[in-house]
Parts: C-alpha cells; sequence; structure tokens
C-alpha cells in the first residue's frame, strides 16, 4: 500500500526547532519522519507520499542529501576513498514530495494528494509525529474483514495528568488516578483509508471534523484499540523520552530490529 505522510506543521513546542517542519526533528541521528518511514517499511510499505508545507525545503534535502552511513553499518577503504555499504536503508523506497499547502489542515493535506494515490483502492496514512510498536498486519486484518472506509489507532494517551472525579454536588474527591489507566482513548493516528474516503471531505475541512462525523453517520468509522507502546512527540520532554529510550537500546517502534518470527 501507498503511504500518505502528513509531514507540513510546524515544531512550535520543541524549543529550538520552531523553524523546523515537527517531523524533521531529530530522535539521535534520524528525523521522526524517517522512524516512521523505517516502521512501515519493515512491514513492506515502501511507497510514500509526502505532504509538505512549513519549510518543505528541510525535508526535500535531507531525502537529496541522505547519508546511508549514519544509520547502517559500511566499510571504508582506499584511505577513505571507497565507501561499501554493509546494509542500506532506502534504496528501495519509493517517495513522492507533494507541497500541499504552508497552512492547511490534515484534511486539506489529503484531499490535495489525491492524484498521486489515485487508482489504489486503500492507502495508509500518519501524522507523522507519533511512534508505535503496532503490529501493523493486525489492523489490516481487522480493516478488511470489517470492510469499512476508515481504520485509525485508538490508544491511552500518554499524559501526566490525573483524572479527578468529585461526588455530586461536593467538591469532595471521589476516585484520582492516572489518565493513562482509565478508560479513555486519543486518536493515535495510524490510518487505514478505502478510496471512498475522498467522497467523504469538503473543500476546507479538517479531517476529524466534520468527515469523520460523516463517517460515524454511515458507520464506515473502526477504531482500532492497541495497549502496545505508543507515543507522541509534541514537546521538547517528549522527544527527551523518546531519545532516552533509543539510546538505551529500547526503542520499542524499532520494530525493524527486533528478530523475525
Amino acid at each position: 500500500m501507498k503511504v500518505v505522510l502528513f509531514c507540513g506543521g510546524q515544531g512550535l513546542r520543541m524549543r529550538d526547532a520552531e523553524n523546523l517542519p515537527k517531523p524533521m526533528v531529530h530522535i539521535g541521528s534520524r528525523p521522526l519522519l524517517w522512524h516512521v518511514m523505517k516502521y512501515y517499511a519493515h512491514y513492506g510499505h515502501k511507497d510514500f507520499v509526502l505532504c509538505l508545507g512549513h519549510r518543505a525545503d528541510v525535508v526535500k534535502n535531507y531525502f537529496l542529501q541522505y547519508q546511508e552511513c549514519l544509520s547502517n553499518d559500511f566499510v571504508l577503504s582506499g584511505g577513505g576513498k571507497n565507501v561499501e555499504l554493509v546494509s542500506s536503508d532506502i534504496h528501495d523506497w519509493r517517495i513522492t514530495f507533494a507541497d500541499t499547502g504552508i497552512s492547511s489542515n490534515i484534511g486539506q493535506r489529503l484531499r490535495a494528494v489525491r492524484k498521486y494515490v489515485e487508482g489504489e483502492e486503500e492507502f495508509l496514512a500518519n501524522y507523522s509525529d507519533g511512534l508505535s510498536d503496532l503490529p501493523l498486519p493486525q489492523q489490516l486484518d481487522d480493516f478488511h474483514r470489517q470492510g469499512k472506509v476508515a481504520s485509525f489507532l485508538c490508544v491511552r494517551p500518554n499524559l501526566s495528568y490525573h483524572v479527578v472525579a468529585t461526588a455530586p454536588g461536593s467538591s469532595l474527591v471521589s476516585d484520582i488516578h492516572p489518565i493513562s489507566n482509565g478508560d479513555i482513548r486519543v486518536n493515535g493516528g495510524f490510518f487505514a483509508f478505502r478510496k471512498e474516503i475522498f467522497e467523504y471531505i469538503g473543500d476546507g475541512e479538517e479531517l476529524v471534523e466534520e468527515p469523520f462525523h460523516r463517517l460515524l453517520r454511515d458507520q464506515q468509522l473502526i477504531g482500532y484499540s492497541y495497549d502496545g507502546f505508543w507515543a507522541s512527540m509534541d514537546t521538547f520532554k517528549d522527544k527527551q523520552q523518546l531519545e532516552g529510550l533509543q539510546g538505551g537500546g529500547a526503542a520499542p517502534w524499532e520494530v525493524w530490529k527486533k528478530p523475525a518470527r
């Protein structure tokens, strides 16, 4: 399947990254966008459509000047003149770079790349600001079994807030617990769409507003629940936590490093 990635937003809360598209903020030696693409490529989905906006030049130049040696073993010989890669990341990836507007919302970015998924019965999409070890084939099996237009990942929020309940008509607290321990689920941003999704998106509309409510009305929207690892990168603290996981050799989203079963 083709994979549509929304990567035109700004990293306004990322400290020193205000001038970068948020998916281009690095985790280790590679940007967040690369980690998302590497995840999909692991499952065989290597045809990407990048929805560009803010600082599109950063994304384009990154791949035009891509350095395989940063994340692959290689052999150097000839006094540094010869470089022999032991493995490669993107030699079999196909990447379409599409300008979808500086300030367009997600729904309009998706509409703007419709021509690049023309002829596809179904395709994948992602906000490109979150990582997960979601077994993608399982989500897709559920998507195909139910035969609906859209599926998205439902996860427990990775927030440090506590949910508080008070007694009726009183300020007396009756319950308090971490939000991640409750029944609240949020949109985790891993989408699977059938081509009919474009029939639900009107001019100027945001994806999860009017279009998703039309899908709800027609009973065409699936929420795929998953309780494994999921984390979004919205703040500098989130970036530090993800870098800590990767630096410690325990990055759950790096499914491509796990032994094949």
